[in-house]
């Protein structure tokens, strides 16, 4: 490693290199997966995700995972922080954007295609809109696991 000007700067031999390439390239993809699953969300729901920012991370952080209640990192998938539309009043305005972030390595490590990969990212992103609309956790287990039964039962 070399410094210069306060900042380090790492020399990658080609095996390095490459495996960044792959590593940015399946970043871009999962973000691509992400950005197709809010497409998919039907319209009547699309107008209303107003002053809302979508983040992708590779892991949640310390503090999400407090927030959260979750102690495996592996364990959250996606995190809604924000004013659910149930709870906004009249006076609602001119406030921070309210965040969805989906994890990136939590979900791949559940999946073994990028197929599984795209249908998860779907439910999370599903999930976390709902929380956005107010829907709380208990609630969303619940319609989560009849889904499940449904599918297996096809």
């Amino acid at each position: 490693m070399s410094e210069e000007n306060g900042s380090f700067e790492r020399k990658l031999g080609p095996r390095n290199r490459d495996a960044q390439a792959r590593t940015e390239a399946n970043r871009e993809r999962f973000f691509e997966l992400v950005m197709k699953a809010i497409r998919q969300v039907p319209p009547e729901f699309q107008e209303k995700l107003e002053n809302l920012d979508v983040i992708v991370a590779d892991w949640p952080s310390p503090a999400q995972m407090a927030v959260s209640n979750i102690r495996s990192r592996y364990g959250l998938l996606g995190l809604y922080e924000g004013v659910p539309h149930t709870k906004r009043g009249r006076g609602y305005g001119m406030v921070l954007p309210d965040r969805i972030t989906i994890f990136r390595k939590p979900i791949e490590s559940r999946c073994r295609s990028w197929t599984e990969v795209e249908e998860e990212i779907g439910r999370v992103v599903r999930h976390e809109i709902a929380h956005h609309f107010g829907t709380g956790e208990e609630t969303l287990r619940h319609i989560e696991s009849t889904q499940r039964k449904k599918r297996r039962w096809r």
